[in-house]
């Protein structure tokens, strides 16, 4: 009998539906898909069943002796990890995926490393002496979601309530953190900690911070300092996307996301490294170690993920679909994050995407012209 992955998700997403789904059938395993959005992962190579997967102890009812307990959400790291601490099987530590997702949680566990300035608007409030300019966001939020640089205390209210009007979940309003901005992204499995690589991320301007392209960079010579860091939270097993910048010598974590890298950057880092990397994330979760040998890109090149991004609200009535094309020495891969005939706001977050444009060649200059001339030959139509 095949060993049993018990996969944990909320929405389906393209890093579950074309990379862990299939990576786990080519490892022989059997996958019981636990979700409260069960008609979105609907599938005849995976037994999906319904259940509270917010809940640690409704995942522990529903996952009959799996091999491993796993999830690439953000929201459903710590029940996931608990889910199977009480199997003792592998798994983050639910203390540090806690943190993690809470950015209050996160400061404080950091200040006596890397003291930021963060305050509650609704509870104690922003004091008088805040160290304006503040950015004002979800405490556990996602995908750059009613995020705002406000310059004042008046700012910072009138986007309050802005937000509330939306939203009642707990907000953060913290220091403006100024630099370049990077990712850093790990593989842990428990015993080593290895940085997998990095991306340079340009966002949009102020008040907004929507993600508008990454590209794949050396890490910076500051890394070290987001690694002790990361230790200081706990974050050692499995994949994990941290955000930071790099200001005078001195890296400061933004967010740390305690999963694989999103938005068709995993599939361009795996491609780009040139190794099963959705493999060797579930094997982790199964209780192997990392291969001895580092994954490295298998010849000097450069990498790009560039978001189409849409410029008003209204109905995607035309667009391209899911494609992979050369262009001379360039791989252009192109896929769609909105469908034809989906409706949708305007939200000054990366919810704006239509799509995600990949390109791996063997410089920028190749990999700036092939993605221009893929622009040009499509077009995205909104009604």
């Amino acid at each position: 009998m095949a060993a049993s992955l018990c996969l944990v998700a909320g929405k389906a997403t393209d890093s579950v539906t074309y990379g862990f789904l299939p990576a786990a059938q080519r490892l022989g395993l059997d996958v019981v898909l636990l979700t409260d959005r069960p008609a979105a992962h609907a599938g005849a190579d995976r037994t999906v069943v319904e259940c509270d997967v917010t809940d640690f102890r409704e995942i522990i009812a529903c996952a009959a002796a799996p091999a491993a307990v796993f999830s690439n959400s953000d929201f459903l790291q710590a029940p996931a990890a608990l889910a199977a601490a009480y199997s003792g099987l592998p798994a983050k530590d639910w203390r540090a995926a806690t943190r993690a997702k809470n950015k209050s949680l996160m400061r404080g566990h950091l200040a006596g490393l890397d003291p930021v300035f963060a305050a509650d608007p609704d509870g104690n409030g922003v004091p008088d002496g805040a160290p304006y300019p503040l950015v004002l966001k979800p405490r556990e939020g996602v995908a750059s979601e009613d995020v705002f640089l406000v310059r004042d205390a008046r700012e910072l209210a009138a986007r309050r309530d802005e937000i509330r009007a939306r939203r009642d979940d707990p907000l953060i309003a913290e220091e403006y953190l100024p630099g370049a901005l990077h990712t850093l992204e790990t593989l842990g499995d428990g015993s080593e900690l290895r940085v997998l690589g990095s991306f340079r991320t340009r966002v949009s301007p102020p008040p907004y911070f929507i993600e508008e392209r990454l590209e794949w960079a050396p890490p910076p010579p500051e890394t070290g300092q987001v690694l002790a860091q990361l230790e200081r939270l706990g974050v050692g097993f499995g994949a994990c996307h941290t955000e930071f910048v790099v200001h005078e010598g001195r890296a400061r974590i933004i967010e740390v996301n305690y999963r694989l890298i999103g938005d068709h950057c995993d599939f361009l880092m795996a491609d780009l490294l040139g190794v099963p990397l959705f493999e060797q994330i579930l094997r982790v979760h199964l209780g192997e170690r990392l291969d001895a040998e580092r994954p490295r890109p298998r010849s000097r090149r450069h990498a790009v993920a560039e978001a189409v991004i849409a410029d008003r609200a209204g109905t995607l009535t035309g667009a391209p679909g899911p494609m992979e094309v050369t262009d001379g020495a360039v791989r252009v891969a192109y896929r769609p994050q909105r469908a034809v005939g989906d409706a949708f706001p305007l939200t000054r977050t990366n919810r704006d995407y239509l799509g995600t444009i990949r390109a791996i060649g063997p410089d920028a200059d190749g990999i700036e012209a092939a993605i221009a001339r893929f622009r040009a030959a499509h077009s995205w139509t909104i009604a």
